[in-house]
């Protein structure tokens, strides 16, 4: 019994997600050109005001550290958008019983699936040229999100996730 619950848990405890992130961005741009960037004004995110606080505070100290400057008259526009969902459980335990002798057989297996669904958000942020008004680098980024969380883990988990998206801007072009 205790081996199958210390099963359950490493399961449990595997199926928190952290934050994965797809990058997409233009090799002919010359990144190192850009030094300002600002938000559209009309930037509908999708998350909370004070959600969207945490996240344009987290990335402007982010850009900051990166020596970027935010500018009424930006090379460089970001634009956010932002879907919460909920995620199937993708983990379930098999728990069987079967029985033979003598030529004759009989089992019974059920599934369990383990914790229930997840919420997931997702949020893309596009940078686009100002000049050219031609988006150049895009990242998606994915992770778990509880609804009821305290606004100091709300703000860790968006720090780190800035932190994690910015990681690969600007991107090292060959």
């Amino acid at each position: 019994m205790r081996y199958l619950f210390s099963i359950l848990l490493v399961s449990a405890l595997m199926s928190c997600s952290s934050v994965k992130v797809n990058y997409d961005y233009d090799k002919a741009v010359d990144f190192s050109s850009y030094s300002t960037y600002n938000y559209y004004s009309d930037m509908k995110s999708g998350l909370s005001q004070l959600d969207e606080k945490r996240l344009l505070r987290a990335m402007d100290s982010t850009l900051k550290a990166r020596g970027y400057r935010l500018a009424e008259e930006p090379e460089l526009f970001i634009n956010i958008m932002s879907n919460e969902y909920r995620s199937a459980p993708s983990n379930n335990v098999g728990v069987g019983i079967g029985g033979g002798g003598r030529n004759v057989g009989g089992g019974i297996s059920v599934g369990l699936p383990l914790g229930g669904s997840n919420m997931q958000r997702s949020i893309q942020f596009d940078l686009v040229d100002a000049q050219r008004d031609a988006l150049v680098w895009q990242a998606v980024a994915e992770s778990g999100f509880r609804e009821n969380a305290s606004p100091s883990v709300r703000e860790d988990k968006l720090r780190n996730l800035v932190k994690k998206v910015f990681s690969k801007f600007p991107p090292k072009v060959k």
